[in-house]
């Protein structure tokens, strides 16, 4: 009995790994000089080097979730990684960090390069978009564990910043204004109940006449998460920055808490940034309760940022300058008592 007649080829491994060697090289072009391995070594290598007076590094991990299965019951594999880069380094950004590097681990029942490489593909895709490199991964071949067709993955990034630029959100203070980036559509959340509401995948290939969508749906739930490194340096680059969230999991309620001292209040108008057609979508087809879609997805906005109102027009010209679109959201306020963290107008439940 061999191990390839249990069901693991390390033939394949290795070839795989040849096969996707140039789009992971091509990721370092983010950083000259600082990667010192090669593909081969155990560890992947990364110098630090110059450039940092008192540097912090910052890490984050996450994966894609149940948007996985979405991508293989359709057969299109080439955006998941753009959404799994997405989702760390995006993180990472809210503390105000230069991404440095990128690991992912991308487990499956059997090495296909046809399903697997455009995954490998669209995670170096999301390192450029980010600015980061592609330094290692793991391909794991589980036989039994995973039915054919079927892979997971989980990314992990890290970061720097200056110790004395770090952002955590202890700025934040009473009239601070909050500036709002657009989403392109659910990101990398929500999808066991957007699959609910969805139920049937024949209908994914399909443009619902009632939506407003303008393609087919299964093309609108696997549009990429924005990864917001671009917009975030041309936050950064002048002082006023006090905290920013990245709109994950949990909706603006649970994510605009995160950076808030416990005596302040964040205060949405939802009338202030546009809703995407799929979100209008899903709470009439759930019907969902407003609170639920605001508790559970991100209601169009992908990045929040709190400011010092001195700040915010600079910083918004910066926004428009790098070519991002840019909306003010609503404002920082005392928490009266008894109430949320985060107050969105018109809904019951502000979070």
């Amino acid at each position: 009995l061999t191990y390839r007649e249990a069901g693991v080829s390390v033939e394949a491994g290795e070839a795989f790994v040849r096969g996707i060697a140039d789009s992971i090289r091509a990721t370092r072009s983010a950083h000259p000089g600082k990667v010192l391995d090669d593909l081969t070594n155990f560890a992947g290598l990364f110098r630090l080097g110059g450039g940092f007076r008192d540097p912090v590094l910052v890490s984050a991990t996450d994966g894609v979730g149940t948007k996985l299965m979405v991508a293989q019951i359709l057969g299109r594999h080439g955006t998941v990684g753009i959404d799994l880069v997405a989702m760390c380094v995006n993180d990472l950004l809210t503390a105000g960090a230069q991404p440095l590097f990128f690991l992912d681990y991308l487990a499956s029942g059997s090495l296909e390069p046809d399903m697997l490489a455009p995954v490998v593909e669209g995670i170096a895709e999301g390192c450029r978009q980010a600015g980061c490199v592609l330094l290692g991964g793991e391909t794991a071949e589980m036989p039994d564990f995973y039915r054919p067709g079927v892979y997971d993955l989980a990314g992990f990034a890290v970061g720097a910043v200056e110790r004395d630029e770090l952002i955590d959100g202890s700025a934040v203070a009473e009239g601070d204004v909050l500036l709002g980036l657009p989403s392109s559509g659910l990101h990398s959340n929500g999808y066991s109940l957007a699959r609910r509401i969805f139920g049937d995948p024949e209908e994914w290939t399909a443009d619902p006449p009632e939506a407003g969508l303008g393609r087919p749906l299964g093309e609108v739930l696997l549009e990429p998460t924005r990864i917001y490194a671009a917009a975030v340096r041309a936050l950064t680059a002048r002082p006023g920055v006090h905290g920013m969230a990245h709109i994950t999991g949990g909706g603006l309620p649970a994510n605009l808490a995160r950076i808030l001292p416990p005596a302040l209040q964040a205060r949405l108008r939802p009338e202030s940034w546009p809703t995407l057609p799929i979100f209008d979508l899903m709470a009439r087809r759930g019907p969902v309760e407003p609170a639920e879609m605001h508790r559970t997805f991100n209601m169009g906005l992908g990045f929040v940022a709190a400011l010092d109102p001195a700040a915010a027009e600079r910083a918004e010209e910066a926004l428009s300058a790098a070519g991002e679109t840019v909306h003010r959201v609503g404002e920082v306020a005392a928490r009266p008592a008894g109430e949320a963290a985060v107050r969105i107008e018109g809904i019951e439940d502000g979070g």
